[in-house]
């Protein structure tokens, strides 16, 4: 388990160094291509890259319960929910997170914020109607595990360096309908070339690297959960009731459906090749596995 977030861990590591080569290999192409190789655009590109970055990271979790319409609870508003996340925290050593609950009839649940001292957990309220104790206790074990595992971190910094690069690949095709090859000069009609590439492809890598963060976490996470209520079969429970019932939320936003337990987008066409989420019967069967194993 500990070998497994170690892991996880350096390979977060070595997928963020390249999320940031990959935005100074834009910020290249542009300067190459717009500025006449000047290294100041460049420079510029990734100062402005990890000021951008370090703003989503102080205030991106607001801005996801906002997109959401989460509302942040008391105890007194359900003290079913409030107590399990206050008696989870106790049991991880963590500080207590803020609970915030979004009206869904999708059975859902969620952790953000930059570290374990400036948290939230929340969840649906079709969450809470369908599931027993063991059941959404299975659940919020789990999120509280993307906490305790400094996803939340990892998920905020990755959101805001994909937006980066989203907004790279804009301005670059943007730039090309206004030319910025010579035709006289063939390097020059290479470069331009390369950008127009770089930038249709830019927002394809940018998920793909998001993916290879998310999926292995949320089987860490659960592998977590099952660790910390030592009754793995809550979680299965929960999660074979929402392939059940399905998880899709109805509002949508594809820039926040990576912080959710399940999938909260609707399923279309090459959606589930790109889903920031594992097949929810793989995660059932590594459950299973791990608890043989133990």
């Amino acid at each position: 388990m500990y070998s497994a977030i170690e892991a996880n861990k350096r390979k977060t590591i070595i997928i963020m160094f390249f999320f940031i080569l990959f935005i100074g290999g834009l910020g290249w192409l542009v300067s190459e291509i717009y500025g006449g190789g000047s290294p100041m655009i460049t420079i510029g590109v990734l100062i402005g890259a990890l000021i951008y970055t370090a703003i989503s990271y102080y205030s991106g979790s607001k801005m996801a319960l906002a997109l959401n319409g989460a509302k942040q609870i008391q105890k007194r508003d359900n003290p079913r929910l409030y107590r399990m996340v206050e008696n989870l925290s106790i049991t991880n050593g963590l500080p207590m997170p803020a609970v915030y609950v979004i009206e869904d009839p999708a059975p859902n649940a969620f952790a953000t914020g930059r570290d374990p001292a400036h948290s939230t957990v929340g969840v649906t309220t079709g969450l809470m109607e369908i599931m027993d104790d063991e059941e959404l206790n299975g659940v919020l074990a789990h999120e509280m595990g993307h906490i305790k595992n400094y996803d939340i971190r990892v998920s905020i910094i990755a959101f805001g360096l994909t937006a980066v690069i989203g907004l790279l690949a804009d301005i670059m095709i943007r730039l090309s309908w206004f030319g910025g090859g010579d035709d006289d000069n063939s390097n020059s009609s290479l470069f331009f070339i390369l950008g127009i590439v770089a930038a249709l492809l830019a927002p394809l890598v940018a998920t793909m690297i998001q993916l290879a963060i998310s999926r292995q976490r949320e089987y860490l996470a659960d592998a977590t959960s099952a660790m910390t209520t030592r009754y793995p079969e809550g979680l299965e429970r929960a999660l074979a009731k929402i392939a059940a019932h399905g998880s899709v939320m109805r509002k949508q936003n594809s820039s926040t459906a990576h912080l959710f337990f399940a999938n909260p987008l609707k399923k279309k066409g090459l959606a589930n090749l790109f889903s920031t989420h594992p097949p929810v019967e793989e995660r059932i069967k590594r459950l299973r596995e791990n608890a043989v194993k133990a």
